[in-house]
């Protein structure tokens, strides 16, 4: 069977606090391509996952996960001697903040040789971000070799660059990750990371510099203000929906798989940003970064509802 989309990437077990100051923790499970994944997979597309995987109980829940998701695992690699890693989600008056226990994890052991070449052709799209590449050297090579694969087949390439300076030194950051954006057809940065990463505040003139790298769909993501959307022809601001957000974890990452599967339906990049942007709002209804991604069936009933208003 083939696949309309593929990510790779690092996941992790998620540790979230859902009342600020009490002890207990809801556990879950995150990583932005993991739940990129389990995002396009609910709104009904054939989804694959590669990463490397510990040989321990974290490991064990997310093949479940994915299984469950509906979501192709089939060919990740098992590392007895590296472990499934996690991250803990705290809540505050300022929002959500993350602390990880990432150091040495299984996917940042992930390499080139091991990429299983027949079955990632077979990718319409496929997926990864700048986190995919931080973690360590080997990741990233991975991640470049994954991209001459796909597009040697004539797929595309999405990519996300989703920044975390604790990764990495900035300025090897810019420098990858504008490599990276050079070989994506769809780039899918927020606001936040695009100022870190270019230095720019206005987000027309960051849509701006990354189609000028190259892309040819460039959805940016913009919090609480919404998305832009933008085409070397074309752009469209895309207002934020109201909803009663409690946790804003893994909404970028609805938005990227909600966006990939809207777009392999339809070709529409826009038709594609206003179904990602429905599917963010819906993303922070609930606490953790999986169990709130939206089904297909729950933007639509939002979207009908919107409409109905």
């Amino acid at each position: 069977m083939s696949l309309d989309l593929v990510c790779i990437g690092e996941p992790l077990v998620e540790l979230n606090q859902t009342r600020p100051g009490e002890p207990e923790v809801l556990l879950g499970h995150g990583g932005d391509t993991s739940n990129c994944a389990i995002a396009a997979a609910r709104q009904g597309i054939r989804v694959g996952y590669w990463t490397r995987l510990g040989a321990d109980a974290f490991g064990d829940a997310f093949v479940e996960l994915w299984r469950r998701e509906g979501i192709d695992a089939s060919m990740i690699p098992r590392d007895p001697a590296a472990p499934t890693r996690a991250y803990f989600v705290g809540h505050g008056p300022r929002g959500h903040g993350f602390s990880y226990l990432r150091n040495g994890s299984a996917a940042s052991c992930m390499r080139p040789e091991e990429l299983l070449e027949a079955w990632l052709r077979q990718a319409r799209i496929l997926h990864a971000s700048a986190i995919s590449q931080a973690i360590s050297s080997t990741a990233c090579d991975t991640v470049f070799r994954a991209f001459e694969l796909v597009r040697a087949a004539s797929g595309i390439v999405a990519y996300d660059t989703d920044y975390r300076p604790r990764l990495w030194p900035a300025a090897r950051a810019r420098a990858i990750v504008n490599e990276a954006a050079r070989q994506a057809t769809i780039l899918l940065p927020g606001l936040d990371d695009a100022r870190a990463l270019t230095g720019l505040d206005d987000p027309d003139r960051v849509v701006d510099f990354y189609l000028g790298l190259g892309a040819s769909i460039v959805a940016l993501t913009l919090g609480a203000a919404g998305a832009l959307v933008a085409t070397a022809e074309r752009r469209e601001r895309l207002a934020a929906h109201r909803v009663r957000a409690v946790d804003a974890t893994g909404a970028g990452d609805a938005f990227d798989g909600a966006f990939l599967a809207e777009y392999l339906r339809t070709g529409d990049p826009f038709a594609a940003g206003r179904w990602a942007n429905a599917a963010a709002a819906l993303a922070t209804t609930g606490f953790g970064a999986v169990a709130p991604l939206p089904t297909r069936a729950a933007v639509e009933a939002f979207l009908a509802g919107e409409a109905g208003r």
